[in-house]
């Protein structure tokens, strides 16, 4: 039997790498209607209180079973309301592709490849 001892620093390290996926984990996705095709979900947009659950927006998107998928929504937790749009090819190589804007300030686009192998 082995007196091992962990220092404080590994100790800090090990909860930061375990702790990093929780932060930034998606909104749940709760199924609206499923069928052999795919499914239509609503991913609410969710802030935790100290006593309950605050809904600020949702997305309403589409996922079918080969991966493909197409979403929209709105976020109201900021002064302005933040609507989005987008997409996916589904497949081995899936293409992505998505905006975002307030209709003032705020706007973006996002764009990426996802390789299975």
């Amino acid at each position: 039997m082995s007196n091992f001892s962990p220092s404080p620093f590994t100790v800090a390290m090990l909860w930061l790498a375990m702790a990093a996926p929780l932060a930034h984990a998606d909104d749940p996705k709760l199924p609206i209607d499923n069928d052999d095709k795919g499914s239509v979900y609503v991913a609410p947009k969710l802030s935790p209180t100290e006593t309950s659950v605050e809904t600020h927006g949702a997305t309403v998107g589409v996922q079918r079973k080969d991966g493909s998928s197409l979403y929209g929504g709105m976020d109201t937790s900021t002064t302005r309301p933040t609507y989005s749009v987008g997409g996916s090819t589904g497949g081995n190589v899936s293409f992505s592709a998505g905006a975002e804007s307030d209709g003032k300030d705020k706007h973006g686009v996002k764009a990426g490849v996802q390789i299975k192998y």
